[in-house]
């Protein structure tokens, strides 16, 4: 079924949607453009956001300012190993006056839920995540509540430390639209941070007016009506298909670096930041730096790297410009 082409009034109101949303950004963030960029890309792209850094980059502050801007519900859940699925999701509540059981909704149900330091939590309950993550519900009692529209999980976790963590598996992983890995600012940047402490801005409330969830999801729909042509996807088929070994040139020796190539879910990833990318530009078509543009963020978590390239130190990064050069761009 073809799309209707979006049309150059459309434009416009996407354009004075996204400069609402950057002036909320504006207000809390000092710099961090690559993670405001992703984070408003993974929630146009309807996809889940894992971001990771050392403690102290404000990605609790981003969730929240994110939540702010488009008028959300926001719910943060700070994992811990003792959290058990139940105390994300929800449970039931036997009533002793009634004699019947309650439902008692967890905080997984809000528009936006930050999972700080996901890497905290036991397996059973990461693994409790992934229905709400992927099917857009969740389950109690034997009843199945849908979540909010729109729903976007931000889950963060921290790099450095290792006591009392458990590697995220590559189930979990998979499911993440885009990993953003966020540095430390520059010196100007965090002269600016501590002037907005030392001034009072940052604890001021937040001006202006934000988006409401109904224009989020008209900005949503619109994404799904971004053109992306045959060459394209065949683009991207071939970027996924040389991770694993294959496509039209394969890489010699890639297989002793990468031992998972990324799943199909890294083509529907890379076309759907793309149109998430393409709109914000005012383009009504993708084009192959939309794909490139974010490579790193999309494709950084979903390869698994061998023995020899984690002994080597070689980033996945570096990985994912190998098959980039190796690909022909339409």
């Amino acid at each position: 079924m073809q799309q209707e082409p979006i049309s150059d009034s459309e434009h416009r109101q996407a354009r004075h949607l996204f400069d609402r949303i950057d002036e909320v950004f504006e207000q809390r963030l000092v710099g961090q453009d690559n993670l405001r960029v992703a984070l408003v890309s993974t929630l146009l792209g309807r996809g889940h956001i894992l971001l990771e850094s050392v403690p102290g980059l404000a990605k609790t502050t981003a969730a929240q300012t994110l939540a702010a801007a488009v008028s959300g519900t926001f719910h943060r859940i700070q994992c811990t190993p003792d959290l058990m699925p139940n105390d994300i999701v929800g449970t039931q509540i036997f009533n002793y006056a009634t004699g019947s059981f309650t439902t008692q909704l967890g905080p997984v149900h809000a528009n936006l839920v930050l999972l700080d330091e996901i890497n905290r939590s036991s397996a059973k309950t990461q693994s409790a995540m992934l229905e709400a993550m992927q099917e857009k519900q969740t389950s109690i009692g034997g009843e199945v509540y849908p979540l909010p529209t729109p729903f976007m999980v931000l889950a963060t976790q921290n790099p450095i430390e290792e006591e009392g963590t458990y590697v995220l598996p590559e189930a979990q992983m998979d499911r993440f639209l885009v990993k953003e890995v966020l540095g430390y600012p520059d010196s100007g940047q965090e002269v600016e941070i501590l002037e907005r402490i030392a001034s009072g801005r940052q604890a001021a409330p937040i001006s202006g007016e934000p988006v409401t969830l109904a224009d989020l999801e008209w900005l949503q729909s619109l994404t799904d009506r971004v053109y992306v042509d045959a060459a394209i996807k065949r683009y991207v088929v071939d970027l996924v298909a040389t991770t694993r070994g294959k496509g039209p040139r394969p890489i010699p020796g890639i297989g002793q670096m990468i031992r998972v190539g990324a799943s199909p879910r890294g083509s529907i990833a890379l076309m759907r930041i793309g149109q998430a990318l393409a709109l914000q530009a005012g383009r009504a078509y993708v084009t192959p730096e939309d794909i490139k543009a974010m490579r790193h963020p999309v494709l950084r978590h979903r390869l698994v790297r061998t023995f020899d390239a984690l002994a080597d130190n070689v980033p996945a990064e570096q990985l994912v410009d190998a098959v980039f050069d190796a690909v022909p761009t339409p």
